[in-house]
């Protein structure tokens, strides 16, 4: 068996030595608009393309630079070639960790020129468990004791093609490529 994953440009991906000459923006639009947010467990289909979007949208609302608006829009991109991995599993999966934060740096500089600062991290982790908060409400009917959080976009759950989200995911990206 090969140590990489054949991609939708039929580019080879290792993901534990990732190569940024090998990351496409395309293929990461392509699967994220395919995976299914909450591991499938949501009342109907809502991609990690969809919620990058939304994300997307919550940070050019808030006004942020367009480079956190792009990495707002990328923060789940290792999930295109690491999968998802549902977050009371993952903060015990040390080593899963270490490598998708290491994935995510590679394709950060590979986007961004560098990866995100700390601070940068924080301003977007807010604005994912934000929309986390609104995730569980709309697609599970969770009652949540945590407030509200304030977003300055209105969330649509509307389910589309994936073709739909695809295509708008990759619209978000050239308007805010650096």
């Amino acid at each position: 068996m090969s140590n990489y994953i054949t991609t939708y440009t039929r580019r080879h991906f290792d993901p534990v030595n990732p190569e940024p000459a090998d990351m496409d923006i395309k293929d990461i639009a392509h699967a994220l608009s395919m995976i299914c947010r909450g591991n499938g467990h949501v009342s109907s289909f809502w991609s990690v393309g969809e919620h990058c979007i939304l994300c997307a949208k919550e940070a050019a609302a808030k006004g942020y630079a367009d480079r956190l608006v792009l990495a707002a829009l990328l923060h789940d991109a290792s999930e295109c070639y690491m999968s998802d991995v549902p977050r009371p599993l993952k903060q015990n999966m040390k080593q899963y960790k270490e490598q998708e934060n290491h994935l995510l740096d590679v394709l950060y500089t590979k986007f961004l020129g560098t990866p995100l600062s700390e601070e940068e991290e924080k301003l977007i982790k807010d604005i994912d468990n934000a929309l986390l908060w609104y995730d569980l409400k709309y697609l599970l009917d969770e009652k949540l004791e945590e407030r509200q959080p304030k977003l300055h976009v209105e969330p649509d759950y509307t389910v589309r093609a994936f073709s739909e989200v695809e295509k708008e995911y990759l619209e978000i990206f050239k308007r805010y490529k650096i």
